[in-house]
């Protein structure tokens, strides 16, 4: 069974794109930081909605939101413009939702990050290694 649920902060607004041909179709990408139980570190998971479940995260999701999403995870691999080989791992949504409560602060970083990890805004910053450059959807 391939099957993960995920609950974290959104690290940026999410991205939208519309497949081409007759039926143009939307695909939306976002990464959520996700805190490690035990560790004062945040693992970054990749997510991709389609349809109007992306037209839903385009609308209503917003950086720093906390959001609980449900799908299954998909590897796959590419050739990027340096002719090297980049494996990716993604979450393709099956469904997703606000998690933080009506009126919620969505500007708060959770109390387990670290000082030295975190940025000024008090999100964690994206891990070394991982280049907007080297995904497949820019």
């Amino acid at each position: 069974m391939n099957q993960a649920i995920i609950c974290g902060r959104l690290v940026r607004d999410p991205e939208i794109r519309y497949t081409n041909g007759e039926e143009a179709k939307a695909v939306a990408k976002y990464t959520i930081a996700v805190d490690r139980m035990r560790d004062k570190e945040a693992d970054f998971i990749p997510c991709v909605a389609f349809g109007k479940s992306a037209e839903f995260a385009e609308k209503y999701f917003r950086k720093g939101q906390r959001v609980l999403i449900s799908g299954r995870i998909q590897t796959s691999s590419y050739t990027n413009k340096d002719g090297q080989k980049v494996y990716t791992t993604d979450v393709l949504i099956a469904t997703q939702e606000f998690a933080d409560g009506k009126g919620a602060s969505t500007g708060q970083a959770s109390s387990r990050l670290s000082s030295s990890n975190a940025s000024a805004d008090g999100f964690m910053n994206i891990p070394d290694g991982v280049d907007d450059e080297d995904l497949p959807f820019n």
